[in-house]
C-alpha cells in the first residue's frame, strides 16, 4: 500500500504536546513522520475523510502500538462511515491505552453496524460509570439512539430525562445533550416540548455545534427565500422612482 503524499508545509511541531509525547516511544525520524501524517489527517478530516484515514493509516503501519495512532485510525474511519474498522482500532485504542473514553464512539459504531443492543451493553457497563461528565452524556445519547433504532421512543426521551438538562453550565455537551432530547421528543410527537428544547438548545449554543436554531427555525414554519436579484433584473419600478418595495423585499 502506498502511502498518501505529506504536504510540505505539514510539519510535526504542529501536533499537540500530548500526542506528541506519546511517540516518544519511537525513532526520532519515525516519530516526526508519524507525527506529519497524524496532522495532515487531522487538517484533511473535516473535508476528506476518506484521505484522513488514508493519513492515519500509513501511521499505524509504523507506529500501530501507540494508543493515539490507532485511535485516530478509529476516528477517522467511523468518519467515513467505516464502522467495522472504527471499532476494531477504537478497541485497540482501548486495550493500548486502559482508557475508557473511546467508549461512546464505539457504542456508535454498535449502532451503525445495526447491533443496537450491543450499544445498549456499553452504555450499561462498569466502565461507563468511569467517563467525565461530556463522555456520560455522549454515551446517553448513542443510547437514546439505539432505544429509537428498536423502535422504543418514549424510552429514548426517559433515557434523557436526566438533571443536566437544566444544568447551568456551559460546554457542548450540554447543547448536545439538550438537542438530542428534542429530537427525541419531537420523534414521539411532542412537538411543542421538542420545540422548547430546542430553544433551550439553541440558547447554550452560541458557536453552532448544533443546528438547534434551525430546527427551531423549522418548527416556526419560518422560511427563508434565497432571491439572486441584480439591479439590472429589477422590475420596473423598483430602485427607479416607483413603489418602495416592502419589507419582505428589502430583506431578501
Amino acid at each position: 500500500m502506498v502511502d498518501p503524499h505529506i504536504p510540505d508545509d505539514v510539519q510535526a511541531d504542529a501536533l499537540d504536546r500530548v500526542t506528541r509525547a506519546s511517540l516518544r516511544t519511537l525513532p526520532d525520524g519515525l516519530a516526526e513522520l508519524v507525527a506529519r501524517h497524524l496532522v495532515a489527517a487531522a487538517a484533511l478530516l473535516p473535508e476528506d475523510p476518506a484521505l484522513a484515514l488514508a493519513h492515519t493509516q500509513a501511521a499505524a503501519r509504523r507506529a500501530g502500538r501507540v494508543a493515539v495512532v490507532r485511535e485516530a485510525v478509529g476516528v477517522a474511519a467511523y468518519a467515513v462511515g467505516d464502522f467495522r474498522t472504527a471499532l476494531s482500532e477504537l478497541r485497540a485504542a482501548a486495550r493500548i491505552s486502559g482508557s475508557n473514553e473511546y467508549l461512546p464512539m464505539m457504542a456508535d459504531c454498535e449502532r451503525g453496524l445495526g447491533h443496537p443492543e450491543k450499544a445498549l451493553d456499553l452504555a450499561g457497563s462498569p466502565e461507563a460509570a468511569t467517563l467525565d461528565r461530556a463522555g456520560k452524556v455522549e454515551l446517553l445519547i448513542v443510547a437514546a439512539g439505539a432505544r429509537r433504532d428498536l423502535g422504543q421512543g418514549e424510552a429514548a426521551v426517559l433515557t434523557l430525562q436526566v438533571p443536566a438538562l437544566k444544568s447551568r453550565a456551559q460546554g457542548e455537551w450540554l447543547a448536545r445533550l439538550r438537542y438530542a432530547y428534542a429530537d427525541a421528543l419531537l420523534g414521539v410527537g411532542r412537538t411543542a416540548e421538542a420545540r422548547t428544547w430546542f430553544a433551550r438548545a439553541a440558547d447554550v449554543d452560541p458557536e453552532g455545534s448544533t443546528d438547534a436554531a434551525e430546527r427551531l427555525d423549522e418548527l416556526d414554519g419560518v422560511t427563508f427565500d434565497e432571491l439572486d436579484v441584480t439591479p439590472d433584473d429589477a422590475p420596473d419600478g423598483a430602485d427607479h422612482g416607483g413603489d418602495a418595495p416592502d419589507e419582505a423585499a428589502r430583506e431578501g
